[in-house]
């Protein structure tokens, strides 16, 4: 399954997703996260933004903190439910203030106790609206989330698509996936796509299975399908973290190596604020961190010396 790294790391890029920590316990771990994966020079690094702004403050802590210590390229979430147009403007120039320049600009889901989505009576209808109304504050970069099995509300695959053109007409300038574990699921997506006329970047979010039964749950209110072989795979290791997180970090590796033969070079890491894992994928994908590859460059020139000396 896994080629020569140096025939693949340097056509292939990551992006990172974090969520914004919860106790000072968590804030610790979050930040010893970043910055192992910092090495890996990541295209950008998102941080999530609660159900109904529930981690607002967190979230805008989170970013605030990314741009003065790190270099990294940083998009703070944003959703529009449950918000007035004002207060998600807010939220925006709050961004702007923090030196955050990108935004994943997301419709957001609804409450559990309210069912279906419906739009805040003084806010944005929906992301493509959120999309317009923040190319009006700043010139941010903006992308946004794409369903390669169609979003559970959308009435169908169709309609899902027009609302992912819809989002990019409006000023989105890529869209980030949700999560998939056949490569088949994401290519036929991309066929679809194209042939809808979208022309915009797709990049392939990547979620390695930490904890079978959370996927599950995820995907059942993603509307994105557990392959019968995913579930076996996972069978019996619920008291076996260690073995899990092994089997997690092939699975992901194998899923992006499948893609990269199709021609995809750009993979967005769903981290859950793990860092051993996310590096394992990095690493089996042959990225490396800068340091590690001064050291290649500086063996591989060593080596062309002698044989030039000899």
């Amino acid at each position: 399954m896994i080629r020569n790294p140096a025939l693949i790391s340097d056509r292939i890029r990551v992006s990172f997703e974090f969520f914004p920590p919860k106790t000072r316990e968590h804030e610790g771990a979050l930040w010893h996260t970043i910055e192992r994966l910092t090495a890996m020079q990541p295209d950008f690094v998102s941080v999530t933004y609660g159900a109904g702004g529930s981690t607002q403050d967190r979230t805008l802590a989170t970013l605030r903190r990314l741009a003065q210590r790190t270099e990294l390229p940083a998009a703070g979430h944003l959703t529009c439910v449950g918000k007035s147009k004002a207060e998600v403007d807010a939220v925006a120039r709050d961004y702007w203030a923090a030196g955050i320049r990108r935004i994943v600009a997301l419709r957001g889901d609804a409450p559990a106790a309210q069912g279906r989505y419906a739009p805040h009576p003084e806010g944005y209808r929906d992301a493509a609206d959120l999309v317009a109304g923040l190319t009006r504050i700043g010139d941010f970069d903006i992308s946004v989330a794409a369903y390669p099995e169609s979003h559970p509300d959308s009435p169908s695959p169709e309609a899902d698509l027009d609302n992912l053109k819809r989002k990019l007409d409006a000023g989105a300038r890529r869209a980030i996936t949700q999560f998939f574990f056949e490569p088949e699921t994401y290519l036929r997506f991309m066929d679809r796509a194209r042939a809808a006329g979208i022309t915009a970047p797709i990049i392939p979010g990547i979620l390695p299975v930490t904890n079978f039964r959370t996927v599950q749950e995820f995907a059942k209110r993603c509307g994105a399908s557990i392959p019968a072989w995913l579930a076996r795979t996972f069978e019996g290791l619920d008291e076996d973290p260690a073995t899990r997180e092994l089997i997690a970090a092939t699975v992901a590796v194998d899923l992006c190596l499948k893609l990269q033969t199709q021609g995809v070079t750009d993979f967005h890491i769903y981290t859950l604020n793990r860092a051993e894992l996310t590096l394992a994928i990095c690493h089996m994908l042959g990225l490396r961190s800068g340091l590690q590859r001064r050291r290649h460059r500086s063996h591989g020139e060593g080596m062309a010396e002698q044989a030039t000396t000899a």
